[in-house]
């Protein structure tokens, strides 16, 4: 048994007659070996180049890695179990892989793919739900932080806007979302030293998009992430071009 196996509990086996105990080990997985397993490199790689085609902002490999080290960057500075901190980044990784399927309902579709990942790769059942359950529940659309976890990714998630997220050519055929995006030049989420208060900050270029757009889009995002951040106990706060909206 390695460092990274650790026996969680007895079973009952019945298979040859005489009930045994069999001891069953799970691993300690890691988000290093999402990044490293070609069924999730693969997936999600085909889910960006599908949206791209049909005209969706970026969702391959910078969002994913960006989601998982904002949401274990927010547990971790918030004081949470580094495992916590841990499983967050795991399933910020892995939120957007049910894109390979289809747009629609995707969040749902992720975590049953990352319920197939993380079963072959074994993870322990108890972590592996708390993934799912976060997963599943990561849209503003029908969803709701239903954990820490679960609600760490949606504040990292819903920060990311960003013009590298802009995947269009043509700046003449931009949709709003692409407007918005391109506009954004900066954004991140900062924690306060004592975790109390968790804020969204963008820097948005106003020749490109104007903030009424941003919220055209995004208010239903941002009302996400309050839910999120009053579900870790902070107090949420929206900071755009350093003016406090909220």
């Amino acid at each position: 048994m390695t460092s990274r196996d650790k026996p969680q509990h007895e079973v009952d086996s019945t298979a040859n007659g005489p009930v045994a105990n069999a001891l069953v080990a799970y691993r300690v997985v890691s988000l290093d070996d999402l990044r490293r397993d070609p069924v999730v490199k693969s997936f999600i790689r085909r889910a960006s180049e599908q949206l791209k085609l049909i005209g969706y902002t970026e969702h391959g490999e910078r969002h994913a890695t960006l989601v998982a080290k904002i949401a274990h960057n927010v547990l971790q500075r918030q004081g949470r179990p580094n495992r916590m901190a841990d499983m967050a980044a795991i399933a910020g990784y892995l939120h957007d892989v049910g894109n390979v399927v289809h747009r629609e309902h995707h969040a749902q579709t992720s975590a049953l793919i990352a319920f197939d990942v993380l079963q072959r790769l074994g993870m322990d059942p108890a972590e592996t739900a708390i993934i799912m359950g976060a997963i599943g529940n990561h849209e503003e659309e029908r969803g709701d932080p239903v954990s820490e976890v679960g609600a760490a990714i949606i504040i990292a998630d819903k920060a990311d806007v960003h013009r590298s997220r802009v995947q269009n050519p043509d700046p003449a055929a931009f949709d709003i979302h692409d407007r918005v995006n391109y506009a954004a030049t900066r954004s991140f989420v900062q924690v306060s030293e004592d975790g109390k208060r968790i804020g969204i900050h963008i820097e948005i270029d106003t020749h490109s998009a104007s903030i009424m757009e941003y919220f055209e889009i995004f208010l239903s995002r941002m009302v996400m992430a309050r839910r999120a951040t009053h579900f870790l106990g902070a107090q949420f706060e929206l900071v755009i071009n350093g003016v406090r909206l909220y």
